[in-house]
């Protein structure tokens, strides 16, 4: 079963979200994630984090709902999202879909990020979407689903990825390198539904952006 975190960064088009979210998934709220979820009309099985995004009425709905809560201090070390990720892979989660991470203010978001990479491991898989933009973390071969004249860029994590081969895609690469010093791998264009990344060493990071429809 995947879980499904939403996290209290910014959703643009929260509409596009809906589509992401099946009934069997295991939907938890990082702390303000909450107001995204209810404004979905769904119900978490889960809220995790300190609560300091969280109303009054929100407290209500929890408990009305017989919601799960774990409440952490304030002052702590961790973000309410990687709290969130860490308990979810205590509990044998291995496909964990967040929402919300992306946009907002940088230096959230590039720890959110960061732990796409210190987490993602022993085949635990966490992606990120917004229902616009896509980021998973690529170590070995993907087959990454769109459209035509979807972007896709590729960023490798602090040391270089080797042997990446790709497929579908309007600048192909061939059994060749990306470095994190370097710009190469950004905006890429999907040629058609399905392109095919294949990394021999190191990760990247994919970034998969919907081309919007007119």
């Amino acid at each position: 079963m995947r879980a499904v975190v939403f996290a209290n960064g910014v959703i643009r088009e929260i509409h596009l979200v809906k589509q992401l979210i099946t009934e069997k998934d295991f939907i938890v709220s990082a702390d303000g994630g909450l107001r995204y979820i209810r404004s979905l009309n769904l119900i978490p099985k889960l809220v995790i984090g300190d609560l300091d995004s969280v109303s009054r009425d929100d407290i209500k709905f929890l408990k009305n709902n017989n919601i799960e809560i774990l409440k952490f201090p304030t002052d702590k070390d961790q973000t309410d999202l990687d709290i969130a990720l860490r308990e979810l892979v205590k509990r044998d989660y291995k496909d964990i879909l967040v929402i919300g991470a992306l946009g907002g203010r940088i230096d959230q978001t590039l720890a959110n990020l960061g732990l796409i990479s210190s987490i993602s491991r022993n085949g635990i898989r966490i992606e990120f979407d917004d229902g616009q933009v896509h980021v998973m973390l690529i170590q070995n071969r993907l087959l990454l689903s769109g459209k035509k004249g979807d972007t896709v860029s590729l960023i490798p994590l602090c040391s270089p990825a080797r042997g990446i081969t790709t497929k579908g895609m309007r600048y192909s690469l061939t059994d060749e390198q990306l470095l994190p010093e370097q710009t190469r791998g950004i905006s890429n264009v999907m040629m058609g539904k399905i392109a095919e990344i294949n990394i021999t060493s190191g990760a990247v990071l994919c970034i998969h952006t919907r081309k919007k429809d007119v």
